[in-house]
């Protein structure tokens, strides 16, 4: 009998600790990475101006490049500068926009992409996606996964702790994501690869049940490592389904109808994971998640980031239109606007507004 198997598209080396960054070095030297250790990377011209200062001395055949933002222009121009430079491989050293710029620089010249990240706001930084702003507003752009990880749990608690809660609220919506996966399995027959959404889910429950806090060690581990299991699960999956839904969706509302006032993705998914959750009739479960999002400082009320009710409402009612053809508990719904401040209101006064 054969042994029929799957090939997995995930990093050769992920590395998640404290003082990772001392040994970044050793990483990139992998023949894997870099045979020779001509390498671009990728920084910020903030925080990243520091760290090149602390690394510059151990990658002496690195070539460094200062990203201007998280633009698509800003990708292509970065990919520009370095296709002429014959590299082995590009390191993206930074937050979120950086990796997303380095990502779709790399695969655009064809190189490996090593993803350095310095916070932990999303679950992009091991994902096969970029996401960056361009003139229509925001796009997702697919590229190959980064062929390693390296998550300094040292550098990230520096980091301003709002990025761990977005993080937090991030890997916490999977549960959501994939009850609305399963919702589009039941009602539409949409396949579901059961091994995406095992990562995904057991991701988003690792973060959602640990006793830490944003302070503690154990707990930024078991986040990271939650924010990289979900990107390859989407690898894994072949999009983004298994850390998309309805959450995601309000999310995608919240940023185009008030571009100038959204919040953190982060924080906008976890709201809307908790609502969705309660509007699939889980209550208890809807209950228990806002709880958490709470204790780590998120909100759960669109007050607490600026917007009305009404406005909650309004993103509500458009998100459907955000991911055209994404079956989700909003469409399976398709709720008035009174239906939705009615189910607002029962929201709001489950979790003890």
């Amino acid at each position: 009998m054969p042994v029929l198997t799957r090939l997995i598209p995930s990093p050769v080396v992920v590395d998640i600790r404290a003082g990772a960054l001392d040994d970044l070095a050793d990483v990139l030297a992998d023949r894997r990475i870099s045979a020779i250790g001509k390498l671009a990377v990728a920084i910020s011209g903030g925080s990243g101006a520091k760290l090149r200062e602390r690394l510059a001395p151990a990658l002496p055949g690195a070539t460094w490049y200062e990203v201007g933002g998280g633009t698509l222009d800003d990708a292509i121009k970065l990919a520009e500068a370095m296709k002429s430079g014959h590299y082995d491989a590009v390191v993206g050293l930074g937050g979120g926009k950086i990796i997303d710029c380095a990502k779709f620089a790399a695969a655009r010249i064809g190189l490996p992409l090593v993803a350095v990240a310095t916070n932990l706001a999303h679950d992009g930084l091991c994902s096969p996606v970029a996401t960056l702003d361009n003139d229509a507003g925001r796009g997702s752009y697919g590229v190959p996964n980064p062929i390693a990880v390296v998550i300094d749990l040292d550098v990230v608690r520096e980091a301003p702790v709002r990025f761990v809660r977005s993080g937090i609220g991030d890997a916490v919506s999977n549960i959501s994501c994939i009850a609305d996966w399963e919702l589009a399995n039941r009602e539409t027959g949409e396949s579901i690869d059961g091994l995406a959404a095992a990562m995904a889910r057991q991701a988003g429950e690792a973060v959602l049940r640990h006793p830490g806090g944003v302070g503690d060690d154990d707990f930024l581990q078991v986040l990271a490592e939650g924010l990289v299991l979900t990107g390859i699960s989407m690898s894994v999956a072949g999009d983004s389904r298994p850390a998309s839904g309805a959450c995601h969706e309000i999310n995608h509302a919240f940023d185009l109808l008030y571009p100038k006032r959204a919040a953190s993705h982060g924080e906008q998914v976890g709201l809307g994971a908790a609502f969705a959750m309660h509007l699939r009739g889980a209550e208890e479960d809807s209950a228990h998640m806002a709880e958490v999002l709470r204790r780590h400082g998120l909100p759960v009320l669109p007050e607490e980031i600026g917007f009305s009710v009404e406005e909650f409402v309004r993103a509500v009612e458009f998100a459907p239109q955000t991911r055209p053809g994404r079956y989700t508990i909003l469409e399976h719904l398709d709720l008035s606007t009174d239906q939705i401040k009615d189910a607002y209101a029962d929201y709001a006064k489950a979790i003890g507004s």
